[in-house]
């Protein structure tokens, strides 16, 4: 039951945006080149840096003018290097405010939950940008493991906020916000979505980061998320100790040896990750380790 109610959460969660927008139909391309289309992606951005800049006075990327600073020479702008499915991209993102709360989270990790505001846009093949597709005006909870890949990497820059409501609307003050600069291969690849982005478009987010539960949990078992990457490549997406098709960080039970992880904790400190019993293999922890129960 609790491994249905995590499908489903994660169906959930999957669904970032809508539109009502019906002219734009997208057909994913079969044996497609992810790699050629991220070197086009890669230039694509490259050209649109130089021809634009950050309008501080309204908050907003605009065409270059006369006078202002083009975003490929703006300090601000920031590289990120990401490898995914064995390709490399360059995701960019934009500081306004990296965060600075009175109680510093540090900076979340790729799995982590988070408490945002966003709006997004989409780049088009003149490197113009067009008009927003989706804006969410009041935060809403996201967990980094089930958005766009680009969301996952690009929130890792910014820190929280601290929440000072006051019997009103919901109010984070010192939050990091900023800017996400996505390559369609971290977005929605060749596929896009029907009635809303083509295939690989570019994407452009405007976001506020408010929040974040910092070492999210998702299976409850004592380890964060984040620390299930058991091949230690950076995604803990990809680990599934005992071949049942959910990932360590969804599995209640990582190494199916009946007994549940939270419950393979020896010594009683809350983190099964520390436990180690087994003399043939003393590197190996007890919760991956079916042969310990």
């Amino acid at each position: 039951m609790n491994k249905i109610k995590y499908i489903i959460g994660i169906f959930i969660l999957s669904i970032l945006f809508y539109s009502c927008d019906d002219n734009i139909v997208s057909t994913p391309v079969d044996d497609f080149d992810h790699e050629a289309q991220s070197l086009i992606d890669k230039d694509s951005l490259s050209s649109f840096f130089t021809k634009h800049y950050y309008d501080t006075s309204i908050d907003s990327v605009k065409a270059l003018v006369a006078g202002q600073t083009p975003l490929s020479e703006d300090v601000n702008l920031k590289l990120m290097n990401v490898s995914e499915n064995e390709i490399d991209y360059e995701l960019y993102y934009y500081v306004n405010n990296i965060g600075s709360p009175s109680i510093d989270k540090g900076f979340p990790k790729s799995v982590d939950s988070i408490f945002v505001k966003y709006e997004g846009f989409r780049i088009n093949n003149t490197d113009s940008i067009t008009p927003r597709f989706e804006i969410r005006e009041t935060p809403i909870w996201f967990t980094l493991n089930s958005v766009i890949r680009g969301w996952a990497y690009g929130f890792t820059n910014f820190k929280n906020g601290d929440n000072v409501t006051n019997n009103g609307p919901i109010t984070f003050d010192n939050g990091g916000n900023g800017i996400l600069f996505i390559p369609s291969g971290l977005a929605y690849r060749n596929a896009g979505t029907t009635g809303l982005i083509r295939s690989n478009e570019n994407l452009i987010f405007y976001i506020e980061l408010y929040d974040f539960i910092k070492d999210t949990d998702h299976d409850n078992d004592g380890i964060p998320s984040w620390l299930e990457d058991v091949d230690g490549d950076g995604d803990p997406r990809n680990d599934d100790t005992n071949g049942d098709f959910f990932a360590n960080y969804l599995d209640i039970d990582d190494d199916g040896d009946g007994v549940e992880t939270i419950d393979e904790d020896a010594n009683g400190d809350g983190n099964p990750a520390n436990d180690f019993n087994d003399p043939n293999n003393p590197t190996l922890a007890d919760y991956l380790n079916p042969e310990i129960k």
